[in-house]
């Protein structure tokens, strides 16, 4: 296990609460997105063998790989794992030399965003002290490398290496000990990346500014955008109320011309290192052991990105707040001209301890920020926040929380975390990729790691917007309408309006509308009405809805159903289904209009069938407007009786149970007519004929009871009406 020594730094006052975040601006912006587990004790297969854990991980277009103390592993982007966990020296695995034979841990993978490889780095711990790179040949982590040997510190012993992506070179910066004893200040070096990628023989050239220096960064380029031709790399550290920063400027050309600037002082709210300078003093709940800050240095990564019109670095480190701990974030602007603090602040906004933090910007200029979080109440978990480039300058929001541990870290075991890592997927430049350690349950050497992604729904490059509309099919009938809602989804800092229409699709007679017809960043909906005629050609219309905003242009597509109007109709009911009435008393049933198709006009209703000696038999209302009418039925004391079954068949399939003179049957008629759209035919015709002039008819069964015999009379039996439905009338004397 390497070591851990500390440098001694003078510390300003207790706390600089001047910059102090005890409240976290607004809710928590950035949605979480995947979270699996990293390699860890019984994750994967995996067995711990050495603390801390030193996580940390790179994202590509595909996959996203972690490295661990001291074995990596490659994930898609899921969250499946695709490779390892493997030895961390299997990269070198039959490359001859140390590094092949050595596993010390202490690693770092990076993603070369610029040339689309995997950059893999770890020390070899032991004399000759070696530092061992390896550069994939290709996009693929699990593919071939190009691997690297530098065995060129002689006694100086290379603790805590720290590597970023530059583009004249990969600069690494560590913390010397000769003879593995004695602080000798840190060393700065950078390696041939160029002759790397290639395969070719590489060098490196180094600086050491002395023993009064150390726990720097170099800086690591984000996003698509290099910086200016020949912009230096940046290495920065803190001092007593300050940020150190140096320049390196390496010629491979011509090496005696390399330079190292500065350092230059860039003054900062006053602070004092977390943890008395550097110490071990972050409470656990259920134990007396505490856990280490590295309050004594800045934590990976120094992040750079250039936004064209300016440039901007973002670093934090732990310091001490009010009796507890919390992370220091600092934005630092034109480094490569006249450098300065550009925005700075302390995130403590409660009482736990907040510390291994690591920090980087999106292409908006939103910053993600994750870190571990531990009190004498809590756990030791995992947190992450950030701020908008919109949120007021110097504040971050509030936090999200990854993982709550479940247990704490004992057995004498202080070490905790030694770095955590923060990447931007090369992808869309917005989603952040975290991943740190946490502990499943009390104990020591037992620790697991996470990953997490999270997104800044702001973020998107330059300022624009993209369109949709739902649903994404609706159907009408012809000369009707219909509606749609239209979203206008801001990204980029986009705070424009958005003028929108239909530019294609419609058809012939049809018609849109907006409301509004132009969306803002106050209201980013819109409700699209259509309208169709009765001339609109039945089909199915792809409609093309268009939003313009200035120079900007962007399309939602949905589709309209225009369906045929049905011809107008109407249908037919009665009830009750029978009747039963006293010679010389009336009766009634109730007529129901059924209209269809648009039908509005007036209904003729007329009867047929009634039995005879009936009398003052109408409907009312006789032509019916509405939906109902009612039938009045009078019948007069020399009506015949008629007794009908228990039971009568429909649709006039039986004559079983119906009153029979001679045996034969008696059809009538029951007809409902659109003014002259029917004319009167035969009931059993009018039944066969077409249906869009007339609906179902009624049917009424008049039938006959003789009480004083119980015999059936050899009067006529009538039917009311043919049809699907049959109605009693049964007179009684």
């Amino acid at each position: 296990m390497r070591r851990h020594p500390r440098r001694d730094v003078q510390t300003g006052p207790d706390e600089g609460y001047s910059v102090v975040q005890s409240l976290a601006t607004g809710v928590a912006a950035a949605a979480t997105g995947v979270g699996f587990e990293g390699v860890g004790n019984g994750s994967y297969g995996y067995t711990v063998n050495a603390a801390p854990p030193d996580p940390n991980g790179a994202v590509g277009p595909n996959h996203y790989v972690q490295w661990v103390n001291t074995a990596f592993a490659v994930f898609d982007k899921t969250g499946a794992l695709l490779y390892g966990p493997a030895n961390g020296n299997t990269i070198w695995s039959g490359f001859a030399g140390r590094c092949a034979a050595n596993n010390d841990g202490d690693p770092i993978v990076q993603y070369d965003k610029l040339a689309g490889r995997w950059v893999f780095m770890q020390p070899v711990y032991s004399v000759p002290y070696t530092i061992c790179l390896a550069v994939s040949t290709t996009g693929d982590p699990t593919g071939s490398y190009n691997r690297y040997e530098f065995a060129n510190f002689g006694s100086e012993f290379p603790d805590y290496p720290k590597l970023g992506v530059w583009p004249d070179g990969y600069y690494v910066t560590y913390n010397l000990f000769n003879n593995g004893i004695t602080f000798d200040g840190p060393g700065f070096c950078a390696y041939d990346r160029a002759r790397m990628l290639t395969g070719a023989a590489a060098t490196v050239q180094c600086f050491a500014p002395g023993p009064q220096y150390g726990g720097d960064l170099p800086s690591d380029l984000d996003g698509k955008a290099a910086p200016p031709a020949g912009s230096p790399d940046y290495i920065l550290e803190f001092g007593t109320n300050a940020l150190t920063l140096w320049k390196f400027h390496v010629d491979w050309a011509t090496p005696t011309n390399s330079t190292l600037t500065g350092p230059i002082t860039l003054p900062v709210a006053p602070f004092t290192a977390a943890c008395n300078g550097g110490g071990t003093c972050i409470p656990q709940v259920g134990t007396s052991q505490q856990l280490d800050s590295l309050g004594d240095r800045v934590m990976y990564r120094l992040a750079y990105r250039n936004f064209g019109d300016h440039e901007a670095l973002v670093v934090n480190h732990s310091v001490s707040v009010g009796g507890t701990v919390g992370v220091r974030w600092y934005e630092i602007r034109s480094p490569g001209g006249t450098p300065s603090i550009y925005q700075q602040s302390t995130y403590a906004p409660d009482s736990n301890y907040r510390w291994m933090g690591s920090i980087a910007m999106d292409a908006s200029g939103d910053i993600g920020l994750g870190y571990s979080i531990s009190s004498s109440s809590t756990h030791p978990g995992i947190r992450y926040t950030g701020r908008q480039v919109t949120d007021p300058l110097s504040t971050l929001q509030a936090e999200t929380v990854v993982l709550d541990g479940a247990g704490s870290q004992t057995g004498g075991l202080s070490r905790w975390g030694d770095y955590s890592a923060i990447a931007v997927d090369p992808v869309d430049d917005c989603t952040f990729w975290y991943t740190n350690q946490y502990i499943p349950a009390n104990g020591s050497f037992n620790w697991r790691t996470r990953i997490v992604s999270f997104k800044f729904p702001s973020c998107g490059g330059s300022p624009d917007y993209s369109i949709s509309a739902t649903p994404a099919s609706q159907s009408v009938v012809q000369g009707n309408g219909t509606s749609y809602t239209v979203t206008v989804t801001p990204s980029g800092g986009f705070t424009g309006g958005v003028s929108l229409s239909v530019t294609a699709g419609l058809p012939p007679g049809a018609s849109a509308s907006f409301n509004p017809a132009t969306t803002s960043t106050a209201n980013t909906t819109s409700t699209m009405s259509v309208t169709t005629s009765p001339s609109t050609p039945a089909g199915t219309y792809p409609l093309t809805i268009t939003g313009t905003s200035g120079s900007l242009s962007h399309t939602a597509s949905v589709t309209l159903v225009v369906t045929s109007a049905a011809a107008p109709n109407f249908s037919l009911a009665a009830s009750p289904a029978s009747q039963s009435v006293t010679q010389g008393a009336g009766t009634s049933y109730g007529v129901t209009i059924t209209r269809t198709g648009g039908f509005s006009g007036g209904v003729s209703l007329s009867v047929s069938g009634l039995p005879a000696g009936t009398s003052g038999s109408g409907f009312s209302p006789n032509p019916a407007g509405g939906t109902s009418s009612t039938l009045t039925v009078t019948t007069s004391s020399s009506t015949p009786i008629c007794r009908g079954p228990d039971h009568l068949q429909r649709d006039g399939q039986s004559d079983r149970g119906v009153c029979r003179r001679r045996h034969t049957e008696s059809r009538g008629r029951a007809l409902g007519r659109d003014g002259d759209v029917q004319p009167q035919s035969d009931l059993r015709d009018v039944f066969d004929s077409d249906s869009r002039y007339l609906g179902r008819h009624a049917t009424r069964y008049v039938q006959y009871r003789d009480h004083r015999n119980e015999r059936q009379s050899q009067s006529h039996c009538d039917r009311l009406a043919d049809g699907q439905l049959r109605r009693q009338l049964i007179v009684r004397r």
